[in-house]
């Protein structure tokens, strides 16, 4: 696995960063059934597991994007939930939810993209699957 670039480092660490704040600000909101929480996971059916589950990936996801060794992890966990979100708001629920400007869709799609960088800057240690059959 090569090492990484200073200027990699630097844009894999500012992503990571950017990701776990946000996944893990949302988390409250989660986690203390907040009304727009609840809302949400009424309207796509998943109320409460789905608000509760994704809630924990979305814990488990930032605090191992924020673990070196293993950020390519979290980032893939990042990109599997918040995908998930981002289809939510396309398909059920709206850019704007509760008048909230798009505020929450554009914190996914943050997510989404700064998941996306970190996957690709840290590919070369992500495991190859068969690689000793």
């Amino acid at each position: 696995m090569p090492p990484l670039t200073k200027p990699e480092l630097i844009a894999s660490w500012i992503c990571r960063v950017i990701a776990a704040l946000i996944l893990l600000q949302t988390l409250f909101f989660k986690f203390t059934a907040a009304p727009e929480s609840v809302y949400i996971f009424t309207k796509v059916g998943l109320e409460p597991w789905g608000r509760i589950g994704s809630g924990v990936v979305e814990l488990i996801a930032a605090v191992l994007i924020l673990w070196p060794g293993l950020s390519w992890l979290g980032a893939g966990l990042a990109l599997g939930v918040i995908s998930g979100a981002l289809m939510s708001h396309l398909t059920v629920l709206g850019v704007v939810v509760m008048n909230d400007g798009g505020l929450l869709f554009t914190l996914a799609v943050i997510v989404e993209v700064c998941a996306a960088i970190v996957l690709w800057i840290h590919r070369h240690a992500l495991p190859v699957i068969g690689a000793r059959l």
